[in-house]
């Protein structure tokens, strides 16, 4: 169960002008289901997009890069159910055929066209399915269908993730809205394992790589779940210049501030939904360091108590064992840490001060806040001004029930 997350309503989703969007069942791993996910873009759209770091990565992974130095994306499928990972050049084979025949389809060039995949790995994508249902996926493409986008993308997620908002750009009105999916393989080393946010502002082209670079930044690069670093992590930004105000030409003028920033929200938003949705999760935890010397140092001691078993084993049992995050401090690789100006506080509670236990502090007041279902875990390092934050959440059993269980 989400951790203080319900569904979308559809309503609750603007469209965005010059974004269509259509589902459908193919049959890619279960019957019955959807799976296939097209979006249909206006020509003058201009698209950005950051991928996983992951030297394994997937072969829609290495056909989106390749495609998107052409640029003129007219197109995107998403299927869900097999992440054609690990399938050497027959998954590449069968990620250019998904292009290829979507293309015929559309009237466009395969290169206009950018794939995704996730789900299982190291098992060949069943491209016939694929190719079989994307004439109904096209046939149902709508403005209005971002929540049935946000569901046909889930694989282990018990919730679809979308949000949106809408904003002033000199006088215009500009949407924004996004759809994620993810729930267990997180630690995104550039995104999400897969997030789409579009808008219809008028954006520069040039200017949208920077925009999803800076946005993954801020929202999914700052979330873990496991620690793991998918495959297919892609988030795409897109842009279909609609919107009546003049052309964004810099992300740092006025209105590129305006857009940023509440695009940033909606990212922000994508990627905790994530976190609340994380698999068997039951408490949501914001793990914020200060006092570093640089906000690198500072994600690389948060990353060590987020992604530490012991600590997030301590957090679903409500176990205030709170050694185990400054265990976590000293092992995050700052080799000349001073142990003796460590603070360490959760929410309220004063828990360790210059290094050791707060004389103040009780066991009870450090419980009461464990059995809460949102935490804030502060650790001050003393070592400067620097600080950065990630989202995390626990370690229940129903993690270890659903990852054992994945491929039956």
């Amino acid at each position: 169960m989400a951790v203080n997350l319900s569904a979308p309503g559809a309503d609750s989703l603007h469209p965005v002008p010059g974004v269509r969007i259509g589902v459908a069942e193919a049959g890619v791993r279960k019957a019955k289901r959807k799976d296939l996910t097209v979006f249909l873009l206006d020509e003058g759209a201009a698209v950005g997009g950051v991928f996983t770091q992951n030297r394994f990565c997937a072969a829609p992974v290495q056909v989106c890069r390749e495609h998107l130095v052409r640029g003129d994306i007219r197109a995107m499928v998403i299927n869900t159910g097999n992440a054609n990972a690990g399938t050497g050049e027959d998954g590449l084979v069968r990620a250019r055929t998904t292009c290829v025949a979507a293309a015929r389809l559309l009237n466009l060039a395969p290169e206009q066209v950018l794939p995704f995949s996730t789900g299982v790995i190291m098992e060949p994508l069943p491209v016939d399915r694929i190719q079989a249902g994307l004439p109904a996926a096209i046939a149902d493409a709508k403005p209005e269908h971002w929540l049935k986008a946000a569901e046909g993308i889930m694989t282990t997620d018990t919730l679809p993730k979308a949000f949106s908002r809408q904003v002033k750009i000199e006088g215009a009105t500009v949407t924004i809205t996004g759809i994620s999916k993810g729930a267990g393989m997180i630690r995104p080393n550039m995104a999400t394992m897969l997030g789409f946010l579009a808008t219809d502002a008028k954006v520069d082209a040039k200017l949208l790589p920077a925009l999803a670079f800076e946005l993954a930044e801020g929202s999914f690069n700052r979330v873990t779940v496991d620690g793991d670093t998918s495959t297919n992590d892609s988030f795409v930004v897109l842009a279909t210049n609609k919107a009546q105000h003049a052309a964004i030409a810099s992300l740092d003028s006025a209105s590129g501030r305006v857009l940023k920033d509440a695009m940033l929200e909606v990212a922000r938003l994508l990627a905790q939904a994530i976190v609340r949705d994380g698999e068997g999760a039951t408490k949501f935890i914001t793990v914020r360091v200060e006092g570093g010397k640089t906000a690198a140092e500072c994600r690389q001691v948060a990353y060590a108590i987020a992604h530490s078993p012991l600590v997030k084993t301590a957090f679903f049992a409500s176990d205030p064992n709170l050694g185990r995050i400054l265990a976590a401090v000293g092992y995050a690789g700052i080799a000349d840490l001073d142990q003796t100006k460590i603070e360490l506080h959760l929410d309220d509670v004063h828990v360790a001060t210059r290094g050791g236990r707060n004389p103040s502090y009780r066991e009870e007041d450090g419980q009461r806040v464990m059995k809460q279902s949102e935490i804030t875990v502060r650790v001050g390092l003393g070592r400067g001004t620097a600080a950065d934050q990630v989202w995390t959440c626990d370690f229940s059993h129903d993690y270890v029930t659903i990852n054992a269980d994945y491929r039956s």
